[in-house]
């Protein structure tokens, strides 16, 4: 977060170091790493997210969790500097509590989305350091993932990864979920739910193996209609 660059050492004229000023440079942002991942189904939403709190080589924390359910059918991960994702997730719970009292009722997934997306964009000069996805289920029952950049840009997706092992799991969900290259791409089946998290809980193993950032634990989360329920699954410590 903070460098400074050492002073550059001259000789004078009569062959005495002088120094030049030190520059500082402070920087509000800090990646602390950590990947989540989001699957779409038929009937569900499945999003997970792993423990592991880093900075450049160090681990500050082994349980400092990614997601963070919002209601009965919505869960948000953020991955990315762990400031901004607190105080994100605090603004939001405090805009679907205001939304309870006005409504008399819970703020549906797609109405979330769209609060989100205006949060992100209204930040977008000082924007938070941090990738969301949204999960849930619509008007209808069916899951939904919501996918989001820095400034409030969302489309919604059957399945998507974010975070630091992005690179090492999308083009897994592309073959497993999306089939892509394949002679299903063009109308790709719904995973039943069983699959789907088998296939999460490969995803994160296979990551751990190659991304020092994720690790430690993965905290899933199952949306259905009858809920949000919560598992763990142990990762690599190292």
């Amino acid at each position: 977060m903070f460098a400074q660059q050492a002073p550059a050492m001259s000789a004078g004229p009569a062959g005495t170091a002088s120094s030049h000023a030190i520059q500082h440079r402070v920087s509000p942002y800090e990646d602390n790493g950590g990947t989540s991942v989001a699957i779409a189904g038929e009937d569900y939403a499945i999003i997970a997210a792993d423990t592991r709190q880093s900075e450049g080589y160090l681990i500050n924390s082994r349980y400092a969790p990614k997601a963070f359910q919002l209601s009965e059918s919505s869960v948000v991960s953020c991955c990315g500097f762990y400031g901004d994702a607190t105080a994100l997730v605090t603004y939001l719970k405090q805009q679907m509590e205001i939304y309870q009292f006005n409504h008399d009722k819970p703020m549906p997934t797609p109405a979330l989305a769209q609060l989100l997306s205006i949060t992100l964009y209204r930040k977008r000069f000082f924007p938070y350091y941090v990738h969301n996805i949204l999960a849930g289920l619509d008007a209808e029952g069916k899951g939904c993932i919501y996918n989001y950049d820095p400034v409030g840009s969302f489309e919604r997706y059957k399945y998507q990864a974010s975070g630091s092992g992005v690179a090492l799991i999308q083009p897994f969900l592309d073959n497993m979920v999306g089939f892509k290259n394949t002679s299903l791409q063009d109308n790709p089946p719904f995973l039943p739910l069983d699959k789907a998290l088998q296939l999460v809980k490969d995803a994160f193993t296979s990551a751990t193996e190659r991304d020092i950032y994720t690790g430690d634990q993965v905290e899933i989360f199952i949306i259905t209609r009858d809920g949000v329920r919560k598992e763990t699954y142990d990762l690599k410590k190292d």
